[in-house]
């Protein structure tokens, strides 16, 4: 099931996250990776987390690679680790909407949100270059807990692209 697309205003965020260059049948490992060691980094520094862990897709090139940041909210900024990098998810515009299915159909979920920027001619804040598309802002939140909920087909994505101011 999929929701409709809304333009909701964001603020700030600060966040935690790492950083991972891959290819797209490459894209568990941001999850297989990233959020422990975030996890771990925020817990030795007694940093609370605020919300769902996401991707940020920073540069998507679907035929080569894609630069991801397996993040989630924070409370506050703590040291940088080797690993782990603090920042602050931009304010603005932000076209919205809620995948509630199996992570393997979000490619799907995603197209058609983005379908809809194109036709209701809401641009993305999107630098498109010869490397690939760079995004200002473009998450994928997973609201769901595995732990909590083992069956993916039960599982909640929310999609937030920024928008152009």
């Amino acid at each position: 099931m999929l929701t409709l697309p809304q333009i909701i205003a964001r603020p700030p965020q600060r966040y935690a996250f790492a950083r991972f260059t891959v290819r797209m049948d490459e894209m568990q490992k941001p999850a297989d990776e990233g959020f422990p060691v975030v996890l771990k980094a925020l817990a030795e520094q007694g940093i609370p987390t605020i919300g769902a862990p996401f991707y940020n897709y920073r540069r998507i090139n679907m035929a080569e690679t894609l630069d991801v940041e397996a993040g989630i909210a924070v409370e506050r900024h703590g040291a940088a680790t080797e690993r782990v990098d603090f920042g602050t998810l931009p304010a603005g515009r932000f076209v919205t909407l809620s995948w509630h299915g199996h992570p393997d159909k979000l490619e799907a979920a995603t197209a058609m949100l983005i379908g809809w920027v194109r036709l209701t001619d809401q641009p993305l804040d999107v630098d498109e270059r010869a490397d690939g598309d760079h995004f200002a802002c473009r998450l994928e939140f997973y609201v769901t807990d595995p732990d909590e909920q083992p069956d993916m087909t039960q599982w909640v994505t929310e999609l937030a692209f920024k928008l152009k101011d």
